[in-house]
């Protein structure tokens, strides 16, 4: 028990810390922002080893991180393998196929009444299929490979693309628009100088929600079929020999990757975006 009470004074100043560095005045700077964070991160697997450690659980139900970061040092090429095969080949091709036709789209729906009628609901109906029930058919179509993977999360994430991006683009007042005519500026021109860069919040509101659909789908998808590697092939493998150490390292490297993905995106709207009042300090 020893273990258990060492995590749990780490986890309590840990935390305690972590408030006080949270709501001191210096909060705003960004090594402050970083550490809250890595505080509580850090005491959150202190206490899970002490936890694990204390209570002699079996590490067939839940390993220690101490186990998890050795079984990832001992794989990282296999780690590394499936993630190319996953997250690079399946849910970054889907993400970038997907989010682009949907803004494609979006601006035609914006155009066409006929379309915004038509195709807004048949993009409801695909929003609610299932990833269960439609990734084994997608897999059958476009095969074992990551062209299947892609397609699924093509499926997941154009609706949530399609909607923002609609949304976006109708933002404008019709003060603004008004004054776009005044001008004898044409469609595109209004579209471009005008409705288009109003719209970049909603747009990439629609990509950072994206990121962690593209990453589930594609994991999920390796679940029906899938080559030798893949973040869902190898979970799906190690969990039926209960490796479950291995098991908790793909999770680890899906978290890592998704959360950098989404980090990324951020940073991208944060440049772009800069005049809106939700990226002023």
């Amino acid at each position: 028990m020893m273990d258990l009470l060492f995590a749990l004074l780490i986890w309590g100043g840990a935390t305690v810390v972590a408030i006080r560095i949270a709501n001191s005045p210096f909060y705003t700077a960004l090594w402050a922002k970083l550490a809250v964070p890595a505080l509580l991160g850090v005491s959150i697997l202190v206490l899970w080893e002490g936890i694990v450690r204390g209570f002699g659980v079996s590490p067939v139900i839940l390993p220690p991180p101490s186990a998890i970061a050795s079984q990832f040092a001992q794989s990282i090429p296999i780690l590394w393998g499936d993630f190319v095969q996953t997250f690079v080949k399946g849910a970054l091709s889907g993400y970038i196929i997907g989010c682009g036709a949907a803004f494609v789209i979006a601006i035609l729906i914006d155009r066409s009444p006929f379309l915004r009628e038509g195709l807004m609901p048949v993009g409801n109906f695909l929003a609610a299929m299932p990833i269960i029930g439609t990734a084994p058919i997608l897999v059958m179509w476009f095969g074992f490979d990551w062209q299947s993977k892609a397609a699924v999360v093509v499926l997941m994430v154009f609706f949530p693309m399609l909607v923002n991006t609609v949304q976006g683009l109708a933002e404008t007042t019709a003060m603004q628009r008004d004054l776009m005519k005044t001008y004898s500026a044409s469609y595109m021109q209004t579209l471009i100088k005008l409705r288009l860069p109003a719209a970049m919040p909603f747009v990439f509101n629609g990509l950072k929600i994206s990121t962690t659909l593209a990453l589930i789908g594609a994991i999920v998808a390796e679940f029906f079929g899938s080559p030798i590697r893949g973040m869902g092939f190898r979970i799906s493998t190690e969990v039926g020999a209960l490796n479950l150490d291995m098991v908790w390292a793909e999770i680890a490297v899906a978290a890592l990757a998704g959360s950098a993905f989404y980090g990324i995106v951020a940073v991208i709207e944060k440049g772009v975006t800069f005049w809106h009042p939700s990226q002023r300090g």
